[in-house]
Order: structure tokens, then C-alpha cells, then sequence
């Protein structure tokens, strides 16, 4: 967890806290989480707020409500995040995970780029890239697969982006930031959805002959910092059947 303080609202805190002790099994599928009035002391907020945690729950698909007996923990297959949601989550508590996630398959190396890869970092095809790549799960199997296209100039002032491990410290963007003194002040993100190709079946450790029936979704996104240089490129790949969520405050 990071040291950094949590200027999130009271009901987002308290929310989240339920969201890990679900995910590193603290509390498994059927636990009931304690009830408005007694999460309302727990953490001196009004029950109004208690209620409000709950209901970013069960938004999240992590329980439901039971008329009589009350709020449980569920089992379900986790949404997948874009890479901005995976970035807000590594800058409040340091780890990218979503709820019950954890990743592996930790890859890194230096590639030529891509066309595609370095339209989005405004480079000449074929340019030296450093490639991240890992795969988040939950007990359900492969959330998604996700690679980081990283230039290699942050490769050289960080060299542990080029390594097949899982970074420490923070996250990529959190490193190359410290190491430049340029944040990211902004990112442009595209959700889409195509048909599974037999490489995307080979990422998410499907049998090509028998995976290749339907939609996944893909999303991407490309980060900039203070001196508008694009910092970072992720392509988030969604495993069949895994959808895509967000949430945002309404105003009335």
C-alpha cells in the first residue's frame, strides 16, 4: 500500500477497503459484510455514506443485497480496467490490481515498434520500443492481457522497464515521472471490441479451434506528461465474456 494520503470521499474508503479484504480472500463468497448501521460506527460516517459504500459494491459486482439477512460477498468474473482506472488505482495505493485480481507472466524486451504502436508514440516505424507485458487474473481465470509500448529513452533512465519482472516502487508511469521531474497530465483512452484472432486466443491461453466464436474487448490508452511527450502506450485486451465498467459522480 502507499503512504500517500487518501483525499478519496469517506463512502470510496470504506468501499474500498471491503474491496480488499475480498480480493486477498479475507473475506470469501457468502461473508456478510456488517450491516449500514454498524459500518456507520465502525467508521463514524452517517449511515447515508455507509450505504453509499455499499451500493459502489455492489456496482462493482463484488456483492449483493439479501432482503432479511443482508450484504454478501459474491463470486463473480471481475470487469476488466482501462489502463486510465489501472493508473488512478496505482497512484492511491500503489498496485494496478482490480478487486480480487493479481497478475503474472511478467514479460519485458526491446522490440521494434510496431505501425501502430508508433503512430500512438508519434515515432518512425521500426524504432526501438521497450514492451511490457503481463496477464491479470482472479479465480475465474484470465481478466485480460495487457502490454505497455514504453519508448526507449524511459527504458534508459529507468532500466527496469526492460526487465521480465514485476516493477517495484510503483507503477511504470509513476517511475518514468520521478525520473524525468515531468508528470502525466493527461491521456487519451478508445474502447473497441473485435473478433478473437488466433493470436489474442494464444495471449489469453485459449485453444484458437475452439475460442474463436466471439467479441472481446479491447481498450487503449496513451499517456502524455508536462511536456507533451507520449510516455506511455497500453492495449488492454479483454478475455471473452469479461465486459467493461466505470463509474463517475452525477450531479444533480
Amino acid at each position: 500500500m502507499s503512504d500517500q494520503a487518501d483525499n478519496r470521499a469517506p463512502y470510496a474508503q470504506i468501499a474500498a477497503h471491503y474491496a480488499d479484504l475480498i480480493s486477498s480472500g479475507q473475506l470469501s463468497p457468502g461473508s456478510l459484510l456488517p450491516s449500514i448501521k454498524n459500518l456507520a460506527q465502525e467508521w463514524q460516517v452517517s449511515t447515508a455514506t455507509a450505504e453509499k459504500a455499499l451500493r459502489k459494491l455492489r456496482s462493482e459486482g463484488l456483492v449483493r443485497g439479501i432482503h432479511g439477512i443482508g450484504t454478501e460477498v459474491l463470486d463473480r468474473p471481475s470487469p476488466m480496467s482501462s489502463g486510465s482506472q489501472r493508473q488512478d488505482r496505482g497512484r492511491r495505493s500503489g498496485s494496478s490490481w482490480g478487486a480480487g485480481e493479481r497478475s503474472d507472466s511478467h514479460q519485458a524486451s526491446v522490440v521494434p515498434a510496431p505501425p501502430d504502436v508508433a503512430r500512438a508514440l508519434d515515432i518512425e516505424p521500426g524504432s526501438d520500443v521497450v514492451r511490457r507485458c503481463r496477464v491479470y487474473r482472479d479465480r475465474h481465470g484470465i481478466v485480460a492481457h495487457s502490454t505497455s509500448w514504453i519508448p526507449t529513452q524511459y527504458g534508459k533512465l529507468v532500466p527496469e522497464l526492460a526487465k521480465s519482472e514485476r516493477l517495484t516502487g510503483g507503477t511504470s508511469l509513476q517511475l518514468i515521472a520521478r525520473a524525468t521531474g515531468r508528470p502525466i497530465t493527461h491521456r487519451i483512452d478508445t474502447a473497441s471490441a473485435r473478433l478473437l484472432t488466433p493470436d489474442d486466443a494464444s495471449l489469453l491461453e485459449l485453444d484458437p479451434a475452439t475460442a474463436l466464436t466471439g467479441p472481446v474487448v479491447v481498450m487503449t490508452a496513451k499517456f502524455v506528461d508536462s511536456g507533451e511527450s507520449v510516455v506511455e502506450y497500453g492495449v488492454d485486451l479483454g478475455s471473452p465474456g469479461r465486459t467493461w465498467q466505470t463509474e463517475s459522480e452525477v450531479s444533480q
